[in-house]
């Protein structure tokens, strides 16, 4: 049941080469990993974390081919979908340490064509450009 369901997404400023849209949460945290910015009891701490999101919040299949149809992801606005975003206090921890701004994109309708769901999100392909997304600065509170 999709009436009156509200998404958000959670994302930096920068613009992920693959689909052209804000980089997310996950993949910012990733960003400064691979850059070798965060040290190495955070990058053992980011490892932790991501075996664990992995393990409770379903990995969409097409990131196992790459995002081909270069998907975006928008967590849902339910008890599910916010309880799942509030446990990331590690990630919005180490973006916040390192002065990288989130941005929250809200949605009250589905952005585009749907590949994948699950109780959390669901993945658009095929972004709308005629969306009305109202984006906000996310206030990232000192943990």
């Amino acid at each position: 049941m999709r009436e009156n369901m509200k998404y958000y997404r959670i994302h930096t400023g920068d613009i992920a080469y693959l689909t052209k849209q804000p980089r997310g949460i996950f993949t910012a945290v990733g960003k400064l990993v691979d850059a070798k910015i965060m040290n190495e009891e955070e990058i053992a701490e980011y490892r932790r974390n991501r075996e664990y999101f992995e393990k409770v919040l379903p990995v969409p299949p097409f990131y196992e081919q790459g995002n081909p149809d270069r998907a975006i992801t928008w967590f849902k606005d339910t008890k599910a979908g916010n309880d799942i975003y509030e446990q990331m206090t590690f990630y919005r921890k180490m973006l916040a340490k390192y002065d990288v701004k989130l941005y929250r994109s809200e949605i009250e309708e589905i952005p585009g064509e749907i590949i994948y769901e699950d109780d959390f999100q669901i993945a658009v392909k095929n972004q709308r450009a005629d969306l009305d997304i109202k984006i906000s600065e996310e206030k990232i509170e000192q943990m």
